[in-house]
């Protein structure tokens, strides 16, 4: 899975030259950069981003190769529908616990350092999850992976902050976000290979876990050799680079409209905090509700094996991947960040609440992508939106806060997709329709965040 990895990642890095195509505008709008800048821009986008999405690829598909497990998981261990969506959702209670303690951390230890202990942790608690065989087993298991990682993505976010001017944070954030798209894209055909592996008394679903929690404790040694902590470290930039780079950031942090200092009395009755930490909670519900369960739902259609539900689930991941980088690139362009998070997810949300009625799991498969697609196309403005309102000490507090509560959602949508049908047999109609309903009106927080405050 590693090198299938490294090999995507390659071919990422060798079109950089393309990628920075995105780059090239953003200079020009913002502050109309001279080679200098150019060449910066360039050199922060093939050095940073893709191992960051490698990253993220590797976190992406521990979170959810437990969805293609489930099949297995159901038949061999007898887990209910129930057991597993509250399996599936209980990850994000133990992100959510740990999500600011975790961050703070982070924060003094440095990204380098702290990334790295994330990465091994997590790996290691995804690979042992190949050794459960009770519910509450079950349930541990998935509450130690969510408590392991929840301080990776607010980490990679400060990260980034750190490195990419202001203007450039949707395009950067979308591209690194494209990571879980294709973390499903690559995730689901391999899964559903290693479905079909039984050497040694173990069982494919005990295999997947295994052999996906592997690359996370390697990579997390990486971490340690490659990162570089902060731009005035990066010797693989030149002189004028870096001054070049320190003197935008620098300039960014003043300018930005937005940007407001924070005490932590503040912050917690700040309603933008809260309008964006609900609409991120929205957005979960949507994408992991429909992520965890999108395979049980394709192999309600008839007989399939493993690994063409696996294929089959990979397709709304890919089409996503195009949405994000182009609503991203498209948002740089205008500046608008409110419209371009509002719009998707309302159409997403009507999507499902139209087709919630139907008993046709082909149709219902396919709101599902449709609503997957829209909800996760809009990550990378979504992210700018919020490193523009925050900046400081106040955004190493209100990114784990958003994401935090954000990913309560995580919970919720696998949940109740999982309660409905066990209780009631609705094929997910009922389910969807809750979550149509919550992504419409999350989604329309969107307008309410004030950008001229």
């Amino acid at each position: 899975m590693l090198f299938a990895m490294a090999i995507f990642i390659s071919l990422f890095r060798n079109n950089a030259s393309r990628l920075l195509q995105f780059a090239m505008p953003l200079a020009q709008q913002v502050s109309r950069l001279d080679d200098v800048g150019s060449d910066t821009l360039s050199r922060l986008t093939s050095r940073i981003t893709p191992f960051l999405f490698l990253l993220y690829i590797v976190a992406y598909i521990d979170r959810i190769n437990v969805s293609f497990a489930a099949p297995q998981m159901h038949q061999q261990l007898g887990f209910s529908d129930g057991v597993y969506g509250l399996g599936a959702g209980i990850f994000f209670a133990g992100y959510l616990l740990f999500q600011l303690p975790s961050t703070l951390v982070l924060e003094r230890v440095g990204a380098r350092r702290g990334i790295a202990a994330l990465l091994i942790a997590w790996g290691v608690v995804s690979a042992a999850t190949s050794l459960v065989h009770t519910p509450v087993q079950f349930y541990v298991a998935r509450f130690l992976l969510g408590s392991t990682e929840a301080g990776f993505f607010p980490g990679v976010i400060l990260y980034s902050k750190r490195w990419f001017p202001d203007a450039a944070q949707a395009r950067a954030v979308a591209w690194f976000m494209t990571a879980g798209p294709v973390a499903g894209l690559i995730g689901g055909p391999i899964s559903g290979v290693l479905l079909n592996v039984h050497p040694h008394n173990f069982t494919g679903w005990q295999w997947l876990f295994l052999v996906e929690g592997a690359p996370a404790v390697i990579l997390g040694a990486v971490v340690l050799l490659y990162l570089t902590e902060a731009p005035e470290d990066a010797l693989w930039l030149s002189a004028p680079q870096r001054q070049w780079l320190l003197a935008t950031l620098e300039r960014d942090r003043p300018r930005s409209t937005n940007a407001v200092s924070f005490s932590r009395a503040s912050l917690l009755t700040d309603r933008s905090l809260w309008n964006l930490a609900a609409l991120y909670f929205g957005l979960n519900v949507c994408s992991y509700g429909i992520t965890l369960w999108l395979p049980m739902a394709i192999s309600d259609v008839g007989r399939l094996t493993n690994v063409t539900i696996g294929l089959i689930s990979s397709i709304p991941y890919g089409t996503a991947v195009v949405a994000m980088v182009w609503l991203g690139r498209h948002s740089d362009r205008s500046g608008e960040r409110r419209w371009h998070i509002a719009l998707p997810g309302v159409l997403g949300g009507i999507c499902l609440i139209a087709v919630a009625g139907s008993r046709s799991p082909v149709v219902l498969i396919a709101a599902m992508c449709l609503a997957f697609i829209a909800a996760s196309s809009r990550v990378g403005a979504f992210w700018a939106l919020s490193n523009r309102l925050f900046v400081g000490k106040a955004a190493a507090l209100a990114v784990p806060i958003i994401n935090a509560v954000g990913n309560a959602g995580g919970f919720f949508g696998p949940y109740v997709l999982g309660v409905t049908r066990n209780s009631a047999n609705t094929n997910f109609g009922r389910g969807l329709l809750a979550i149509g309903i919550i992504l419409v009106v999350s989604s329309s927080l969107a307008l309410l965040v004030r950008t001229d405050r």
